[in-house]
């Protein structure tokens, strides 16, 4: 992943602050086609989702033709707890794994307790936060700071008071970090 890369690279910390991409998904999540007004067959859905597939081949991430769209709010309570827990770091791939390449609903509180026993988190643990929302007000935060600092879209970077939107190249986010005044690591 990208930012892996440039933390191997720079003396930087790199913190996720969570975005409300499409907060009024139902749980039981949208169709697709219902999202985007066109069938599987339109050739505008098949470009992009074509486009998607070069980007993450890119990268090197697997990617797989989702049919729905999910409420994320609670998978981003649940990553905004996880990031709190030793090894916790681990449950954004888990997430990425489940949604992008598996279609299961981030929504549903099942399936994000299981997303947190696979990365190695306590199953009890993450239902208890799931069930009281303990993480609610923190992502709340982070929805108002994104308003706040303009982020319109995902994923946005941002270093040193610029940013940039969407699935960049690497080069793109290296010049942004140094222009912000990363160190290389080591010096």
């Amino acid at each position: 992943m990208r930012t892996e890369k440039l933390r191997q690279k720079f003396n930087i910390q790199v913190r996720l602050v969570h975005f409300p991409l499409h907060p009024e998904t139902p749980v039981e999540g949208v169709s697709l086609d219902v999202l985007f007004g066109a069938g599987a067959d339109d050739p505008a859905r098949k470009a992009r989702q074509a486009h998607m597939q070069e980007l993450m081949d890119a990268e090197g991430l697997p990617y797989g033709p989702r049919t729905h769209t999910y409420n994320s709010r609670l998978a981003q309570e649940l990553g905004k707890w996880a990031d709190t827990q030793r090894g916790g770091e681990a449950i954004h791939n888990g997430l990425y794994r489940a949604y992008f390449v598996e279609g299961q609903n981030i929504g549903d509180q099942n399936v994000l307790v299981a997303i947190a026993g696979a990365v190695g988190l306590s199953t009890e643990a993450a239902g208890e936060v799931l069930k009281e929302r303990s993480f609610k007000a923190a992502v709340d935060q982070d929805w108002a700071m994104s308003r706040q600092v303009g982020v319109t879209g995902v994923p946005t970077f941002a270093a040193g008071g610029q940013g940039v939107v969407g699935a960049q190249p690497y080069e793109i986010l290296e010049q942004l970090v140094v222009a912000a005044g990363a160190e290389l690591r080591g010096h």
